[in-house]
């Protein structure tokens, strides 16, 4: 049975998750690992940091503490030696937990309880509240990807300017389909 819920829970974190993949793609290797100053966060660290967070939170999500024994979040903030490939690859394995967890739930899941460091939360609360950090962590990318690509840079939404066309635009497509 179709989980409205879940659905929208879904479908926002692949646009999350998409909205960092765009922002990540326009980066030169060299630009994934710029630093604004020493107490910034490289888009790569925010990668490592956002897979590392993903992995704990929802391998064995219903089962386990959140916050795995395993997990070394202050190695997330050092700069990893990684190359782009491998960054990736860990980006995509933390994304990849994110979603086979969510693919089995229900709604009646929604109010059972799991526990993140040690504190329960509802299934639904649990799920807000990653959503709410993946999506600071993914605007954190797109700010840096925008701030280090200047005038190169893709816009990712609606160009400056161009609001009301793209207004227009949208509206003729509702209309047309109604």
């Amino acid at each position: 049975m179709p989980s409205p819920i879940l659905d929208a829970a879904r479908d926002e974190l692949q646009k999350i998750k998409k909205l960092a993949d765009k922002a990540i793609a326009q980066l030169s290797d060299k630009q994934l690992r710029t630093r604004l100053d020493d107490e910034s966060n490289s888009v790569a660290i925010i990668m490592r940091h956002m897979a590392g967070n993903m992995r704990s939170r929802w391998t064995d999500f219903l089962t386990t503490d959140g916050e795995k024994p395993d997990r070394h979040r202050d190695r997330e903030f050092e700069d990893p030696s990684w190359s782009r490939a491998d960054l990736e690859a860990d980006w995509e394995d933390g994304w990849r937990h994110v979603f086979e967890a969510l693919d089995p739930l229900t709604d009646d899941d929604l109010q059972r309880t799991v526990v993140i460091r040690a504190e329960p939360h509802s299934v639904y609360k649990a799920i807000s509240r990653q959503m709410a950090h993946y999506s600071g962590h993914a605007y954190q990318i797109l700010f840096l990807g925008k701030h280090l690509k200047g005038a190169a840079w893709q816009t990712l939404s609606v160009p400056r300017g161009q609001s009301e066309e793209f207004n227009r635009r949208m509206l003729a497509r509702q209309k047309a389909g109604a």
